[in-house]
Order: structure tokens, then sequence, then C-alpha cells
């Protein structure tokens, strides 16, 4: 029996405002950096940081809350799967880009919710009914 899986988990902080597209069959596209961020302390005890930087894109639906709703230092969840494209660049060169396609987008930042009459913020706890 042959198994494999393609899946991919992030948590990390947008790097820049995500790039919009509308694909040539008018599906939107967003494309936008995530910085997930490791820290450790050395042998030493020196902290340690290493960022790495994942290409992502979002279609459909994602892509348009995407465009609604995330800008640059967002803190978001996302899970998709490595996709790989290649081509050759103008010198004959095979070139590649691995991309993370996203299926599933969860914003983990806490925004203000704005009363729907006076536009006024409320705090979330407000909110919170003990029933």
């Amino acid at each position: 029996m042959s198994a494999s899986l393609n899946r991919v988990n992030l948590m990390g902080n947008l790097g820049a405002d995500p790039e919009i597209r509308s694909s040539p069959d008018g599906t939107t596209v967003a494309i936008f950096n995530l910085a997930t961020t490791e820290v450790w302390r050395d042998r030493e005890g020196n902290r340690q940081e290493r960022t790495e930087w994942h290409r992502i894109v979002f279609y459909k639906a994602l892509a348009d809350v995407t465009r609604d709703y995330l800008k640059k230092g967002a803190l978001v969840y996302l899970e998709g799967k490595l996709r790989t494209h290649y081509w050759e660049d103008k010198d004959g060169k095979r070139r590649f880009t691995t991309e993370i396609a996203g299926n599933l987008l969860r914003m983990l930042d806490k925004k203000p919710i704005k009363h729907p009459v006076d536009g006024s913020t409320l705090n979330e706890e407000v909110l919170d009914v003990p029933f």
C-alpha cells in the first residue's frame, strides 16, 4: 500500500499587505508572505531567533477574506498544501518556486468590535454573556 500526505500548518504574521489579482477566468487570487519565527537558547544561554518566509496563495472566497481583512503584521493560522511551479527564464535556465496553496484560514488578531449604530468600539469582555 502506498500512501502520501501533502499538508502544511502554519501560524505567523503577514510580511506585507496581500497582493490581490484576478486569474484569466475571473477567479480572485490573494498572495502574501508569511513569517514564522523560531526562538531558542543556545548552549551559552543566549537567545537565538530564526525567521522563515513562506509564500501563501489563496483562491476564491478565501482570497476575498484575505483582501478584506488581512493587512501587514496580521497574525493568522492557515492550512494548505505545498505546490511547486517550474519555468524557464529568459536565459533558458530552469527555475522554480514553491508556495503553499491555502485551504483554511483563521484570523488570530483581536480587533475591536464596532457598534452597528454609533460606531463606538466595544470591549470583547463586555459581550461575554454568562449563559
